[in-house]
């Protein structure tokens, strides 16, 4: 009786694990059907092939142009300039906080390297616009500060304390046996840090990485206050850009439902979840082969 009983008190939090997790599927599920159902119809209107590569972004224009190639130009832009300036940052924060940082000092910034990770994007968009804007204009004389450099260095900023914490708790994660042979061997401090901390942890930095550049590729209010909003192919990173999710933040709100401009918004919002898939996916992937070299 007392086994009857423990299975049956056992198996009511598996189903309502299961039941949550479900839930979870199902509701990702039916956002994948919203959008395919809201955004497919612009084919009616358009081609797959002018759509993704059209240079023109004009959706009130009689006829409607609905090019996207210069808002996926855009995000690509923000989000690769902002990985460059942003992930070389965060590796070395990480090492630092790992490897080098006195245990004292690491209790005060780990905490603090976390908090900075939930700074509110839109007070960094505002300060791009009154502080970073007017300074960029000025030093390199530009028609406007509000460009792709701008929102990359505010993007680079928020995605670094994210990069570094988790890249920090891969690094954390090497076993202590690994540095002791390695020093045991005769390697300096540097040389365990570059030759065996790292490569071991590489596959939790990799994934810490990605998550960083699908925070940025998904980012809103950084790109929509501080990119210059302008639909164009950038040719330099002074030049203002328009990504999708700033175009979907400033548009959706003033486009009639059901129109072709809305269903050509809602198609920008496919390709970001395609694209954040990807990311995604890619992350899982690293995973798995992490797993694979440790085992």
């Amino acid at each position: 009786m007392k086994d009857r009983s423990a299975l049956k008190a056992d198996r009511l939090p598996k189903a309502l694990i299961a039941l949550v997790a479900t839930s979870g599927l199902a509701v990702m599920l039916f956002i994948l059907w919203f959008l395919l159902r809201e955004s497919l119809p612009v084919l009616k209107a358009t081609t797959l092939g002018a759509l993704m590569g059209g240079s023109y972004w004009y959706p009130t224009a009689d006829p409607a142009r609905f090019g996207m190639f210069p808002l996926i130009a855009g995000s690509l832009g923000v989000t690769l300039l902002a990985s460059v300036i942003a992930l070389p940052l965060s590796l070395g924060l990480a090492v630092f906080l790992s490897e080098i940082c006195p245990r004292r000092l690491r209790e005060l910034f780990k905490p603090l390297l976390e908090i900075l990770g939930f700074f509110p994007s839109v007070v960094l968009g505002f300060l791009g616009m009154i502080v970073l804007a007017p300074w960029l204009q000025e030093r390199f004389s530009l028609l406007t500060g509000l460009n792709l450099l701008n929102a990359s260095l505010l993007m680079g900023i928020m995605i670094l304390p994210i990069v570094a914490s988790l890249a920090e708790d891969a690094l954390a994660a090497v076993p202590r046996d690994l540095r002791d042979a390695s020093y045991a061997m005769g390697a300096t401090r540097l040389e365990t840090t570059e030759r065996v901390v790292i490569p071991a942890a590489l596959p939790g930095i990799l994934q810490a990485s990605l998550l960083g550049v699908m925070r940025a590729i998904g980012e809103t209010m950084v790109v929509l206050m501080a990119a210059g909003g302008a639909a164009v192919v950038p040719r330099s990173i002074m030049d203002p850009v328009r990504p999708l999710t700033s175009t979907i933040a400033a548009e959706m709100g003033e486009t009639p439902v059901g129109s072709d401009h809305y269903h050509a918004l809602f198609f920008a919002g496919l390709l970001l979840l395609a694209m954040t898939l990807s990311i995604n996916l890619c992350a899982l992937w690293i995973e798995k082969r992490g797993r694979r070299w440790r085992a």
